[in-house]
């Protein structure tokens, strides 16, 4: 999630211990080359290669989806190339999204472009990013404006929904964008899907997020996973294997609660979210998986209102659940290492009440919890 202030994933900003990589020099070789730790190859650049900048998270990579697919459509004949982190540019090559991924860690030197190159930077306003691609030595840069670096282009608007912000800098530049470009199937092929499982598909309760601040309370993910799974529900507590302790915190000694935190990799947490009945999580990647696969979410907001990062399809399918003013202006930081005061503001209740909605209004067969 990119901050208004500056741009995350600089070399300050990893050197500051906030990134994959902390202490990664600025200079020297391509940073595409080093970035192969998990068996990701760097993939060569070729000559009329649309090479796009989004050297983010999960979130961030799915709320890039619409303007991928704006970008396709205005360079239809040519190979799109994704330089972000090799697993999130895996899952979007899988599906189709790009046809190739540059693997980075962040904003780290990019290999030089050949001849008829266009980039296009949506990662940030700049201007570390910018000046990362201008060095590239793209034939065109479509980005915002950054006079900071001599570029042209649409101005940032702070105000402006993620995906919104992007779709607008692709059609700028002449490529048809649409936030339902964001679906990764349609809602008539869900509700298909959904119907003819065997298997009633689980709730999934994702307690984790990448910063403090965006983490409700243990014990009261706890209260809500026990309640669902009383009532009958298949729970299956996710997150990465980072985060195996607070799934463990949720889920130990709960009848019908399933710890699965660590046990599934990028593209098989997606699958799970794209066969789960519905999906509880903070302001986080998951959420945006569950918007893009059509499946009902509730959603707890903080620090960032939903305006700028809620759901931006579907409003029926997601509920997202705020205690902010949203004419505030400024109201907490989504990094921040304490609980924002806003997300504890959300209540079991509340949660439970949303959850329990949605599973009526797309109801799924529940096990018998006897």
């Amino acid at each position: 999630m990119p901050t208004e202030a500056s741009e995350p994933y600089t070399a300050a900003w990893l050197a500051a211990g906030r990134g994959e990589v902390p202490g990664h020099p600025p200079g020297g070789a391509s940073g595409a080359k080093r970035a192969g730790s998990d068996g990701a190859s760097p993939v060569a650049l070729r000559p009329d290669d649309v090479l796009v900048l989004r050297a983010l998270g999960l979130g961030d990579a799915l709320t890039g989806v619409a303007a991928l697919r704006g970008v396709r459509r205005r360079y239809p004949d040519r190979r799109l190339v994704l330089a972000g982190p090799a697993a999130t540019g895996r899952l979007l090559r899988d599906l189709g999204i790009v046809d190739e991924v540059l693997p980075v860690p962040g904003l780290v030197p990019l290999p030089p472009c050949p001849p008829g190159s266009v980039a296009v930077n949506l990662h940030g306003r700049g201007p570390a990013s910018h000046r990362l691609l201008q060095q590239a030595r793209p034939e065109r840069l479509i980005a915002f404006a950054a006079p900071e670096a001599g570029h042209a282009g649409p101005e940032w608007r702070a105000d402006e929904h993620e995906v919104d912000r992007w779709c607008r800098v692709v059609r700028e530049a002449g490529g048809e964008c649409f936030r339902a470009d964001l679906s990764l199937r349609t809602r008539a092929a869900a509700e298909d899907e959904r119907r003819a499982r065997a298997a009633p598909g689980p709730v999934l309760v994702h307690p984790g997020a990448a910063s403090a601040s965006r983490h409700w309370p243990v014990g009261r993910w706890r209260q809500v996973a026990a309640a669902l799974a009383a009532e009958g529900y298949r729970v299956l507590v996710t997150g990465s294997a980072a985060e195996s302790g607070l799934g463990h915190a949720v889920a130990t000694g709960l009848a019908g609660v399933e710890d699965h935190t660590g046990g599934h990799g990028l593209s098989e947490l997606s699958a799970l979210v794209r066969d789960s009945a519905l999906v509880l999580s903070a302001d986080t990647g998951i959420a945006h998986l569950a918007t893009g696969w059509c499946v009902p979410s509730v959603v707890l907001f903080g620090p960032v209102p939903p305006a700028r990062w809620g759901p931006a399809i579907d409003p029926d399918l997601h509920t997202v659940l705020w205690h902010g003013d949203p004419d505030a202006g400024a109201w907490g930081d989504p990094h921040g290492n304490t609980l924002d005061a806003l997300l504890e503001k959300v209540s079991v209740n509340e949660v439970l009440e949303a959850a329990r909605i949605h599973l009526h209004t797309n109801p799924v067969q529940r096990e018998d919890p006897s």
